[in-house]
Formats: structure tokens, C-alpha cells, sequence
């Protein structure tokens, strides 16, 4: 198991008490995806749109804009937007109380600043009654402490959803924040393609998520709260939904299935109670993996391999 240090401690992080600054941050995550899904070429399952988790805060990585190569970095250290583009060039603005159209105005300005033609879909996706970027004015608060937190729980966690990606030989995503629903996820595919998925997430293009799910998967992820749940939480799901999957037998003992999300559920906060809280979220992704595998009829035998180790090769079965 990967070893903790002081940086990666598990933070308290109740959703509770910075809802309004993480609902700020969420919109404003939003328009910096958006920022990336316009100008890149589309990739399987929408994973040309994603953010990434940095020792810093949050990445688009970079971002083809025309001549230039443009990144947008949520910086939670200096408590920053920074915009950088070859050369060195770059320029930010503070993150700081603002409405979400100031945080649109800003961004096309720090952006168009370094050469960039911000051009993106005005409409926040996969929230219910959502309000244009643009005429979203209300002064919404930034809990710097609290965004703070946030990524450092964060920077936990992506350590141990990489180390779990590294024992599977099939196709399996990147770990990486999805914007629309603001959650870290980690996805495994069984290699075979799914039935048609139905649509209807709020203000998401049926045919975004019918892509997105156009093969069999088992994901696993991380919302700080919100969309009805009112605390951090990890989750496992599998689609399309195998038989008997719910009733499957999964670790710690904190997880449960929820009927109404079709999902396996876990605390945060009972991973950061536990003796070793890095070790109760791997039972918890591994589990539940096999739980989407074993119901589902995955070849496990022709997907799977140890858990990776710094320095050495995976072992290469003979044919």
C-alpha cells in the first residue's frame, strides 16, 4: 500500500459548512472545462474534457487554442486562476468572493490576454435549474480554508484511485475530475460493448452520455457533497446494472447500496476515521469491482494483474 505523509493526511471536509463555496467552485470549474472541452478534439467518453488533480489544485492540462497552447490551473495554494501559455507567458486573477459571471468575465479576459479565443457553451450542465454563466450574479462566498481542504482530500485520493488503475490490463480512464457532476472518478471497461444507455441527466445531451457509456463499465469515485447528498462521499457502480449486483458483499463494513442512486456508497468520513484510511478505500474499490466483474461475467483471468510497484515490470504470463 502506498505509504502517507503529512501532505496526504485526510482532512474533515463537511459539506455542510462551505456548500455555497463549493457550489461556486463547481460552476467555476465548469467554465474552465468548458474552456477545454471546446478547443480539443473529442476522446472516448468524454475524457478530452476532464480536469486533473495537482500537488497545486486543479489542471486542464494543456489546451490547443488555435496557434497557441493555453493551460488554466485552478491554483488553491495562491488561491488563483493562472493561465499560462508557451514561452512563459501567463497571467491570473485572485479566487476570491466573486459571482460566477464576474468568474466567466475574468477567465475570457485572462485567457484572450495570451492569445486564446474563449468561445464556450454559456449553460452550466448536469444541475437542475441552472442559470447562464453569464446572468449567474449573485456574490457567491470562496472558503479558502475550506478549498483548501478539499484538495487535499483530493490529493488523497487520486494516490489511491492510481494505484488501484494499476492492476487491470484492460482499458481503463484516466483518474480525473469530471466538471459536469463534480466528481473524482476512475473507470474500468469489461472490453464489451453495453446496450444504449437512456439519457436523461439534467441538461447533458443524451448522446454525451450514451457515449460515454457505450461499453460495459465498472466506476468508482468521489463527490464532496451535493445533488441531495449532504457529505462527502465515494461510490461504485456498475453499467449496465448486472443482476444481483446490489446484493453483493462488499468491504468496510461503513458501505451499504443505495436503492435510490443504484449505487454502493462510502463515507468519507468513515475512511478518515479508520486505523488506515488508504487501505479502507482500496477494500472499498476493489470490492466493489468485483462485484460489477463477478455479476457481469468479466473475463477477470485476462483483465487483471498485481498492483503496480515503483521500478518493476508486470510480470508477462506466457501464452
Amino acid at each position: 500500500m502506498i505509504q502517507a505523509n503529512a501532505s496526504t493526511a485526510w482532512p474533515d471536509i463537511p459539506y455542510t459548512a462551505w456548500r455555497e463555496s463549493c457550489t461556486a467552485l463547481h460552476l467555476w470549474s465548469q467554465i474552465v472545462g468548458k474552456y477545454r472541452l471546446a478547443h480539443t478534439p473529442w476522446v472516448n467518453h468524454s475524457w478530452h474534457a476532464t480536469l486533473y488533480v495537482t500537488p497545486r489544485g486543479l489542471t486542464t492540462g494543456p489546451v490547443p487554442d488555435g496557434a497557441r497552447t493555453i493551460t488554466l490551473t485552478f491554483d488553491f495554494c495562491d488561491h488563483c486562476l493562472l493561465a499560462e501559455a508557451e514561452g512563459g507567458e501567463h497571467r491570473r486573477f485572485a479566487l476570491e468572493a466573486m459571482s460566477t459571471a464576474q468568474f466567466l468575465e475574468r477567465t475570457a479576459q485572462v485567457v484572450t490576454a495570451l492569445g486564446g479565443h474563449f468561445d464556450i457553451d454559456g449553460r452550466p450542465n448536469e444541475v437542475v435549474d441552472p442559470v447562464p454563466f453569464a446572468k449567474d450574479t449573485d456574490v457567491r462566498p470562496y472558503d479558502a480554508e475550506a478549498v483548501q481542504g478539499f484538495h487535499q482530500a483530493l490529493t488523497g485520493i487520486e494516490r489511491v484511485f492510481a494505484h488501484f488503475r494499476t492492476a487491470f490490463l484492460g482499458k481503463v480512464s484516466p483518474v480525473h475530475l469530471f466538471w459536469g457532476s463534480f466528481d473524482l472518478a476512475v473507470t474500468r471497461f469489461s472490453g464489451r460493448r453495453a446496450s444504449l444507455h437512456p439519457g436523461g441527466f439534467p441538461n447533458l445531451p443524451d448522446a454525451v452520455t450514451r457515449e460515454a457509456y457505450s461499453h460495459e463499465v465498472s466506476s468508482a469515485g468521489f463527490w464532496p457533497g451535493g445533488g441531495g447528498i449532504d457529505e462527502a462521499m465515494f461510490y461504485a457502480y456498475a453499467y449496465p446494472v448486472p443482476e444481483d449486483f446490489k446484493n453483493q458483499s462488499v468491504l468496510p463494513a461503513a458501505a451499504r447500496f443505495d436503492d435510490t442512486l443504484g449505487e454502493f456508497l462510502l463515507p468519507y468520513a468513515a475512511v478518515r476515521s479508520a486505523a488506515d484510511p488508504q487501505a479502507d478505500l482500496m477494500q472499498f474499490l476493489q470490492s466493489t469491482y468485483a462485484a460489477a466483474a463477478d455479476t457481469g461475467g468479466w473475463d477477470r483471468g485476462a483483465l487483471e494483474c498485481d498492483l503496480g510497484v515503483p521500478r518493476v515490470p508486470r510480470a508477462v504470463r506466457p501464452n
